[in-house]
């Protein structure tokens, strides 16, 4: 197993260390286990395991989790709210990277095909 380089402040600043045992999680959640394992089953969340294969959870995969319980809360089947979260992000991932793309045209920085076409 290689060692991890990174200090034990830098894994708790990335939201993608997996911190959280299952437990720690669902309790954080005001769930149960078994609402974290059936967003595993449904594929929104994968756990990395420890080394006795435990699961571990990050703050980001909370922060998915939340999304879920709450939506489930509100009657939503899971698999439709996982569906709903993916969607979500998705929506926020292509929104950011065109927010990025519009500064870059507005700075220069990126020639579009339009602004090369001759016709």
């Amino acid at each position: 197993m290689t060692q991890d380089p990174r200090t034990a402040a830098d894994k708790f600043d990335d939201e993608h260390y997996p911190a959280y045992t299952m437990g720690r999680a669902a309790e954080m959640l005001g769930t149960t286990a078994g609402f974290l394992r059936s967003l595993d089953e449904a594929k929104l969340l994968v756990p990395q395991r420890s080394s006795g294969g435990h699961r571990r959870y990050s703050r980001y995969q909370l922060r998915l989790a939340a999304r879920v319980r709450a939506l489930v809360d509100e009657g939503t089947a899971v698999e439709a709210a996982c569906r709903i979260v993916v969607l979500e992000d998705q929506l926020e991932d292509a929104r950011r990277m065109n927010t990025e793309l519009n500064q870059r045209v507005q700075a220069g920085g990126l020639i579009t095909t339009t602004d090369t076409d001759s016709s």
